[in-house]
């Protein structure tokens, strides 16, 4: 079955009296693809504003937003619903060479996936190959995708979940140094362990459907603000995502709106004002994901 899901992202800066705005760049709408369709998608800004849209070079979609004149408050409300077809992940099979770690990416993959390969942080010590080392068994094979699991497993039961309002993302050794970590913090972290094993991934900001809010049994971590994960590729099945924060591995609670290289190229939303210090007040975020509907099967639509 596909279910309908309904995304509200609201964002409000304000300010002791009004400044002018530079512009504003934003990453709301979801990436269509098999899995996921998006049917309906708004944005509006106070004050008004002019909006356009551009593709990085990631092929995400990217909004501009240029705010004319000065305010003491600016508005950003966007509003997407998708249906999500809820692809079971878990059930793809692998290809026969990858299905067993180690093993080594074609030629012509590893030429198309180098960039998602090398490690973008320092480790000079190898602590980051060290914490990995307890779930690879010394001389034996381990297979793939369970491997991958462990890992994300061993990254909830081991690190403590904090929420972090500051703009940026910790080193992956500040993360395994101090043991916590947000749901940023713990995508990039196992990003750069499984790169040191090989693996290509990609950082992936989104959203994140929490089905207690809609009187469900199961609660997730980092509801109510944006959220992050990562995807690793494994010959035969793709991009499969990977989420450490709640142990996901699929399905249809995680609505994908960038995959990047670096979590510093998905930043949800950036912009400058000019005006004095002192000026800026704060800022409040709030994300509301809701259930709209469930389809059967026989009414599902694919794009």
């Amino acid at each position: 079955m596909s279910v309908i899901l309904e995304v509200e992202h609201t964002t409000i800066y304000r300010y002791r009296k009004p400044v002018s705005f530079g512009e504003h760049r934003m990453m709301f709408l979801p990436r269509t693809s098999h899995d996921i369709r998006v049917l309906t998608c708004t944005l509006d800004v106070s004050p008004d504003a002019e909006i356009r849209w551009v593709h990085d070079v990631f092929s995400n979609s990217v909004t501009h937003v240029n705010i004319p004149g000065q305010a003491a408050e600016l508005k950003f409300v966007a509003r997407v619903a998708v249906e999500h077809l809820g692809v079971r992940n878990l059930e793809l099979p692998l290809a026969a060479s990858a299905e067993v770690f180690p093993f080594e990416y074609s030629v012509s993959e590893r030429y198309d996936l180098r960039n998602f390969i090398e490690p973008c942080y320092p480790d000079p010590n190898g602590h980051l190959r060290l914490w990995a080392d307890q779930f690879l068994a010394q001389g034996r094979h381990r297979k793939t995708r369970e491997l991958l699991i462990d890992i994300a497993t061993g990254i909830r039961e081991q690190f403590s979940y904090t929420s972090r309002y500051v703009e940026g993302t910790q080193s992956p050794l500040q993360t395994l140094e101090l043991k916590s970590g947000t749901c940023r913090d713990y995508a990039l972290f196992m990003m750069e362990v499984v790169r040191r094993l090989g693996f290509a991934a990609r950082f992936v900001s989104g959203y994140l459907y929490d089905p207690a809010l809609d009187g469900g049994t199961e609660g997730m971590i980092g509801s109510g603000a944006t959220h992050a994960w990562l995807q690793i590729y494994l010959p035969g099945a793709g991009w499969l995502p990977f989420d450490p924060t709640n142990s996901l591995f699929g399905g249809d609670n995680l609505i994908r709106v960038a995959y990047v290289r670096d979590p510093a190229q998905a930043s949800p939303l950036t912009g400058s004002y000019t005006g004095h210090d002192g000026d800026f007040m704060g800022m409040e975020v709030d994300v509301k994901v809701r259930k709209l509907a469930v389809l059967p099967t026989d009414l599902q639509t694919r794009a």
